[in-house]
């Protein structure tokens, strides 16, 4: 509920063109009475019934046959809970959610609830001023579940609300050195098990953590606390329930009238998006928790499916569907040029971080989903055979130019019997480690921003279950601990230089050697003006003893991190790295002995 609401062009919304059609659809206060407006062009009537009617059918006015249903009543108050009873063109009597509802009772409830979402008093000023989508800046993204991060005990369901968790989560964010945290799907769903992807409520945060009012305290809480937030958004598919968007108005409305188009690989209902009416409705909701929430970004889930028909490039490109995600982005941009807009997108399709004026999509960042593929295969493979595989980790860099890449170990690799991170590394338990401590030095060493999802940073070694806390208690055993440190002391070296953070300039990347086939040893440049930062990694299973690099120009050393520094779980007494810099003519030369599975990154600033 808006107070007075909005009035709406309607031909702005029969063309597709809302971006807040949220602030008239749905129930708001006007006046004395809350006023329902619903959008429902087939249906034959449409009546509301809830808490403020005893249940009892009152119909709703159709205006003039333009497809809008409206209802005023002076009996219905804020907290009440209300649906609509649509009559299809068959007369079929089918309730529904509204679909521009602020807020939904908990599930398998189905009703939705009369909310003003004005009353919260942000107090981020400072932070919406002066944030940005961060092109050269750190942007280190931890990827998590609400529900599962930790649970309440106190809770027969195991949730806390969402100022509680932001209690906790944010000093845990700012010791971990982590710049901004990406929530997965908040809106409403009725399955547990869909992890938020497949959506009843798309503008009401689900009432498993609380009331929006309290989601918008989360978000505060994390401004105030110089930490960014980050809202996965499905603009796909949506839940099959026959309370939600599904035939809404007794026929085929949100969605495609066929199987072959309309039916997800998740068995969820796709999005028409060629509807100038659902543009407004994905538009709107976009922006709502931009604007309403102060969310900084947004990303845009499953991206491939809106590009190619079902996700296929056989089938060819989606025009229509490209269409609408250039618009809106286009729009989202105009009225937040500061929030980012993210593309999960496993296609090579061209532009997806392009500009929309200059014939892309619009994105700012997009996901590398082939890096992260690549990598996880490599360290997977036993260390006889990664000499075959050495170029797995140098192709990204072939292609990394074509579009503003993001680097992710998220969710979906650790679910569905993949395995987590950890565990995903070859060898048996006290193997494993060096090899992730190494991964994830040359992740952060290779351009692209930075995405972790929970329970990696310390090595979680069960599955991810939505279901199930992660496994804070492994902490305890030195080893994980060990590695918590280290994740820790990486996120802060990758925080604090500047050489980490101008991902997208050619001139700040250099393969200082990738023609170390045999050894399994490869060496990256990351440069400013006056310093660059080297990263030297030993992949293969084997001591690798007085390997020599060759920098242009004088230079002094700073060791930043070593993989195998005893405090973080490895053999070797700092200061002990059996590293040594002379000069060679007009270059320096590096001489360095690479424990197995191990990596180093070295400062060296240029000497006159």
């Amino acid at each position: 509920m808006i107070k007075g609401g909005t009035n709406m062009n309607r031909q702005d919304f029969y063309d597709g063109k809302l971006f807040d059609a949220y602030r008239y659809m749905g129930a708001h206060k006007d006046g004395d009475k809350i006023r329902f407006v619903t959008y429902a062009p087939r249906a034959s009537r449409i009546s509301i019934i809830g808490e403020f009617n005893n249940w009892n059918e009152e119909f709703m006015e159709q205006d003039a046959q333009s497809g809008f249903f409206l209802f005023y009543s002076d009996k219905a108050k804020e907290g009440q809970m209300y649906k609509y009873c649509i009559y299809g063109p068959d007369g079929n009597r089918q309730e529904h959610c509204d679909p521009y509802g602020f807020e939904m009772e908990l599930r398998p409830g189905a009703c939705s609830i009369i909310r003003d979402i004005t009353t919260y008093r942000f107090n981020d000023r400072s932070w919406m001023q002066m944030r940005s989508v961060g092109m050269e800046d750190a942007i280190n993204i931890y990827e998590m579940h609400m529900g599962s991060w930790r649970m309440n005990k106190k809770d027969e369901n195991g949730w806390y609300q969402y100022d509680e968790i932001a209690k906790m989560l944010v000093p845990y964010l700012k010791q971990n050195n982590y710049t901004h945290v990406e929530l997965m799907p908040l809106s409403e769903h009725p399955f547990d098990g869909s992890w938020g992807y497949q959506n009843t409520g798309f503008f009401a945060p689900t009432k498993r953590y609380g009331t929006p009012d309290k989601l918008m305290k989360f978000v505060d809480m994390m401004h105030q606390a110089g930490i960014g937030v980050i809202m996965d958004f499905v603009p796909v598919h949506f839940a099959v329930d026959g309370y939600g968007l599904k035939l809404y108005d007794g026929t085929p409305l949100y969605e495609y009238d066929n199987k072959d188009t309309g039916e997800s690989e998740w068995g969820s209902c796709n999005f028409i998006h060629s509807r100038r009416e659902v543009q407004c409705f994905l538009q709107s909701a976009a922006n709502y928790w931009l604007e309403e929430y102060h969310f900084d970004g947004i990303r845009m889930d499953a991206v491939s499916r809106l590009i190619y028909w079902q996700g296929d490039e056989s089938r060819g490109v989606n025009d229509t569907a490209i269409d609408f995600l250039k618009a809106f982005n286009l729009g989202l941009k105009q009225r937040h040029p500061t929030a980012m807009l993210i593309a999960e997108d496993s296609t090579a399709y061209p532009g997806v971080t392009e500009p929309v004026w200059k014939g892309g999509l619009g994105f700012d960042y997009k996901w590398d989903l082939g890096w992260m593929h690549d990598t996880l295969e490599y360290f997977q493979t036993g260390p006889e055979y990664r000499s075959r595989d050495y170029h797995k980790l140098t192709f990204s860099m072939v292609y990394f130019w074509n579009e503003r890449y993001m680097l992710e170990y998220c969710h979906d690799e650790v679910v569905h019997g993949k395995a987590t991170i950890l565990q995903k590394m070859y060898g048996d338990y006290e193997d494993k480690f060096p090899q992730a401590r190494a991964m994830y030095m040359y992740m952060m060493i290779h351009p692209g921003k930075k995405l972790n999802f929970m329970g990696n940073e310390f090595g979680q070694i069960r599955e991810w279950s939505e279901a199930q806390e992660q496994d804070w208690m492994i902490l305890k055993y030195p080893i994980h601990d060990a590695f918590h440190k280290y994740m820790v002391k990486l996120n802060d070296i990758y925080k604090k230089e500047k050489a980490f953070h101008y991902d997208y300039h050619r001139e700040n990347f250099e393969w200082l050697d990738c023609h170390q086939e045999e050894r399994c040893i490869y060496a990256i440049g990351r440069k400013t003006a006056d310093h660059m930062i080297v990263g030297i990694f030993n992949f293969s299973d084997k001591e690798q003893k007085d390997y020599k690099l060759t920098i242009k120009g004088h230079h002094t050393r700073r060791t930043l991190l070593h993989t195998e520094w005893e405090q973080y779980g490895g053999t070797m007494k700092k200061r002990k790295e059996n590293i040594h810099l002379k000069k060679k003519g007009k270059d320096s030369e590096l001489t360095i002995t690479l424990p197995r599975y191990s990596g180093v990154l070295l400062k060296l600033a240029k000497k006159e």
